[in-house]
Parts: C-alpha cells; sequence; structure tokens
C-alpha cells in the first residue's frame, strides 16, 4: 500500500524534531486516489503597508516546498494556501492616515486594494507561483451558510466553555485548553506567575486573547450578538458591530479550504508565540481534535546589514524598493536575485540580508544564465542528487553547491533550476527557437535564435562566432569520416582557447550533434 512517502523530511516545530512527511489523505484507507491531497497553509499578508524583504522570506521558503510537492506527488494533489489579512486595526489608521478625505470604509478599501496588487506584482518578480486559493479575512467574517466563518466559529467555543464574553469582547479563556502553549513550549502555570502584561480587568487570566471585539463609529464592523451592553452604554441601537481578533481569521480560512486537520501549517518564527499559539487553541477546541496541523514549519529571522531591521535604524527595506529603486547598494536587483539570495541559507537559519549576499547572489545566478538560452526545461526531469537534497527538510543551500559542483548546462539542469523557481519557462524561449529550429532543419533560424548571446559569449575570449562554428562542422564531418586523430585535434585546440565541446545527439533525429560553452 502507497502509504504517502515520498523521501520527503521536514522538521516539524511542534515535535521539535524532523520526521519523514506521509500526507493525511495517504492514512485514509477510504480516500480515492484522485482525491488525495497535500494540503498546506501559510499565513500571509496584513496589506496595510508595502512586504519588506523580512516578509518575502516565507513567500520564497514555502514557494519551494509547494514547488517540490507538486513535483513528488502532481501539481493535481496538492493545495496551497495563503491567506491575506484585510481587516486590522494598522490598516484604519494606514487608512485613515493617508486618505483622511474619504470615509474610513471607502479609505480601507482602496489601501487594501493597492497594497495587495502591489504584494503579488513583489511575489512574482520573486518567482513564486500564486497559491491554490488565496482567501481575504473579509469574506470569512460572518454570513457564508457553509459554517466556515469566524461568527460561527467563535460561537461554537462559546458553547463548548473556551470562550467568554466580558468587557464588550469574547475572549479566549486559554485555562480551558490543558496542553495550552505546547507550540511554543510555554506553560500556563509560568505565564501567570511571573506576568508581567498589564492583564484587562475583564480577562480572567493573563494569557487570554480576543477573538471579537466591539467596532467604533465608522469603523469595519459586522453584526453579531456580543457586546450589547457595552454597544448600548455608547447610545447606540440595534445589533452590535464588531471585528474578529487576528488569530481567529487563520483558523476558519484554513478550515474552509483544507479541513479541521491538514498537512503543513507554515510561517515565520515570529509567528510561533502568539498568532500560530493562539490558531491551534481555537481550531482544536471548535473541532475537538487532536491537532489542526500535522506539521509545524517556520523559517528564521532575517536581518539587514547584521542588524534587525527596523525603521529607526534606517535599514527598512521592501521589496519594491529592492526591484525597482536604487536604494540598496546603489542598484536595482533582480528578483530572481533576491530569491537565490535567501535560498542560500536553510530556512530554519537566521540570515543577514546584505549587498555582499545580493553581489553573491547575482555572480551565481549569471552562471547559470548560460543554461536559458540553449536548453528547454520541457524535455528534462530535475536532477535527482538535487532534489534529494530538497527532500532533506529542504536543503537549498546544499541543493545549490551540488548544482554548482555538477557544472552542467542542460535539458535536466533546465528543470532543476524551475523546480528552484529561479527561472520560469519564459526565460528558455531562445532555448525553444533553437529546438524548433533544429527539428525542422533550418539552419538560418538557428542562427537567429542564438548569434547574438553566441557572439557576446565568444567576444569574451577574441574569437569570431564564425571561426568556431566552422571548426565545429568541420570536426563533424571528420568524425562522419571516422578520422577521429584530427577530430580531436580540432577539439583540443578549441579547449585550449577556452572552448569546451559536448557531444549529444539530436532528440528528434538522433543524428550527432556538438554544442559548446565557455570554459568556467
Amino acid at each position: 500500500m502507497d502509504d504517502g512517502y515520498r523521501g520527503l523530511t521536514l522538521w516539524n516545530t511542534m515535535q521539535r524534531a524532523k520526521e519523514d512527511f506521509r500526507p493525511l489523505d495517504w492514512q485514509d484507507p477510504g480516500k480515492a486516489e484522485a482525491e488525495r491531497r497535500v494540503r498546506m497553509y501559510v499565513c500571509g499578508p496584513t496589506v496595510y503597508d508595502y512586504a519588506h524583504i523580512g516578509n518575502a522570506r516565507p513567500v520564497i521558503v514555502f514557494d519551494v516546498l509547494y514547488r517540490l510537492l507538486r513535483h513528488l506527488y502532481g501539481a493535481e494533489h496538492v493545495t496551497y494556501v495563503r491567506n491575506i489579512t484585510d481587516v486590522e486595526d494598522k490598516i484604519n489608521a494606514r487608512a485613515a492616515r493617508d486618505y483622511p478625505e474619504l470615509p474610513l470604509n471607502a479609505a480601507i478599501a482602496t489601501v487594501t486594494r493597492t497594497t495587495t496588487d502591489q504584494f503579488h506584482a513583489d511575489v512574482a518578480a520573486l518567482g513564486c507561483l500564486p497559491p491554490d486559493h488565496e482567501p481575504r479575512a473579509t469574506d470569512f467574517v460572518t454570513g457564508r451558510g457553509d459554517g466556515h466563518d469566524m461568527v460561527t466559529m467563535i460561537a461554537t467555543l462559546i458553547e463548548k466553555g473556551h470562550a467568554y464574553e466580558a468587557g464588550g469582547e469574547v475572549l479566549f479563556d486559554v485555562t480551558s485548553m490543558p496542553d495550552y502553549g505546547k507550540l511554543s513550549n510555554r506553560r500556563l502555570d509560568e505565564q501567570r506567575a511571573g506576568a508581567r502584561i498589564a492583564v484587562d480587568s475583564h480577562k480572567r487570566n493573563p494569557g487570554d486573547f480576543v477573538l471579537w471585539k466591539l467596532s467604533s463609529a465608522g469603523q469595519p464592523g459586522w453584526e453579531a450578538p456580543w457586546g450589547r451592553a457595552a454597544w448600548e452604554a455608547s447610545g447606540r441601537t440595534g445589533m452590535p458591530k464588531g471585528r474578529p481578533g487576528w488569530h481567529i481569521e487563520c483558523s476558519a480560512m484554513s478550515e474552509a479550504y483544507l479541513g479541521r486537520t491538514f498537512d503543513i501549517h507554515g510561517g515565520g518564527l515570529d509567528l510561533i508565540f502568539p498568532h500560530h499559539e493562539n490558531e491551534i487553541a481555537q481550531s482544536r477546541c471548535a473541532h475537538g481534535t487532536e491537532a489542526m496541523a500535522q506539521v509545524w514549519m517556520h523559517n528564521g529571522y532575517l536581518q539587514v546589514e547584521g542588524r534587525k531591521m527596523s525603521k529607526s535604524e534606517g535599514n527598512f527595506v521592501t521589496i519594491h524598493d529592492l526591484l525597482h529603486t536604487e536604494t540598496f547598494g546603489g542598484r536595482k536587483w533582480p528578483g530572481a536575485v533576491l530569491r537565490l539570495a535567501m535560498l542560500m541559507t536553510h530556512y530554519r537559519e537566521p540570515i543577514d540580508f546584505s549587498v555582499k549576499r545580493l553581489e553573491e547572489a547575482a555572480s551565481v545566478l549569471t552562471s547559470f544564465k548560460r543554461i536559458t538560452q540553449r536548453w528547454v526545461p520541457e524535455v528534462g526531469t530535475p536532477i535527482e542528487s538535487v532534489v534529494a537534497l530538497l527532500r532533506d527538510d529542504l536543503n537549498t543551500p546544499n541543493a545549490l553547491a551540488e548544482l554548482r559542483r555538477l557544472n552542467r548546462a542542460d535539458d535536466d539542469v533546465a528543470a532543476t533550476l524551475v523546480l528552484l523557481g529561479l527561472f520560469d519557462h519564459s526565460d528558455f524561449d531562445n532555448a525553444r527557437q533553437r529546438r524548433a529550429a533544429q527539428a525542422s532543419g533550418i539552419r538560418g533560424a538557428l542562427e537567429e535564435a542564438n548569434e547574438a548571446v553566441e557572439s557576446a559569449e565568444l567576444a569574451t575570449l577574441g574569437l569570431a562566432r564564425s571561426d568556431v562554428l566552422e571548426a565545429i562542422d568541420k570536426r563533424l564531418d571528420l568524425l562522419r569520416a571516422k578520422d577521429f586523430a584530427e577530430a580531436d585535434r580540432i577539439r583540443d585546440e578549441l579547449l585550449a582557447q577556452g572552448i569546451q565541446l559536448k557531444d549529444g545527439k539530436d532528440p528528434d533525429t538522433g543524428e550527432r550533434v556538438t554544442t559548446w560553452e565557455v570554459k568556467r
């Protein structure tokens, strides 16, 4: 029986250990093969400002995992959900500041729309695939009719004795869950005994957190039965209007798309507490399940030039600025360089994002770039020795080192670079033109597709493209005539000039073909 194991191991924050990964659907004997899915949820952006380079790290990390899962299980068997948080007090404050002439709700809509659009453009430039689903929090507050909304989940928590209404809010009672704090390794008795945080008078316990709060006049609000006394005390009538706490949003959206228990939940280390800890509490207590997700994955922190990134330090860098301005290192940086700079460090390790690191990544990317001119990923297969390292808890630094050690330029390397997200299929247009020209036998089209690239490379060696092609053709004639000694002499002469030849077969005709590259 196929238990779903594909050689993939992942570090599980909950268990503090690396584990063999077996998707839940593969453990369900009642699940038909066509219905099986690897289900992954990753916390997305709160859309009140441009995403900074620290926000980019989890997007890139889990994009690599998404690509790997699709490679191992098939794209049709993977479901990736990443949310958009579009209701939050920071959004309200930004909207009021930037658009004082608009009613608050109209200003909020403007902020969230423009910021979301910018986020999509930024992460696309980083080579990240869109998730299968990207729910917005405001679509899951109430009134869905299928029970997959925040108001329904809060009502269930109250009914089951895990939440209570006080001070115009609904709060989760952390003492109602005996193993609360397991993910972050925080014990409740320690929190109570040494709590230095100010405890609101209406809270039963210091660690209790907000599920729902009343909205002030003009703020976004949805009708719900809680906080009526405080609502009426403020002189308002009708059904009270409120808005959700941050944590409840992900609990509702993940259940809607992935079920009550799913395979992988990801995000940055900064989300372990309180966000992910509180997601677990809400979801498990509402559904009566032993787990919310079977694997919890977290990427490490990011510093900029050796210091914690902050506006006060003057080192706050957005993805947009890196891509489109010369504010970091005096130049703009391509998205593939930013992505490669991230992947050069293991996702669980801290990373120092610096100009030096980007310069190194740009150099490595240049060495890979030549592959896009000659090879087509659709006809290649990702190299197994590289994939094996990715299977080992996404060991991207070693995977990149293996790719460089192989020092190859072929279709399989092209497919491997696509798997890593460093190039996409549009980057290989010249290679497709070359392959089409070879298949049709049109030498002129072949030369047109590659002449500019090859001439530029040969110029660095002081060689003319026509002379090199003439030598290659002469050698092929000698090989057909079985004059191997003279053919070897031409090969060695080119090698001494810095040109390395590679013999192979045309994939369509089976005839011998010879390609060249500048010796590295």
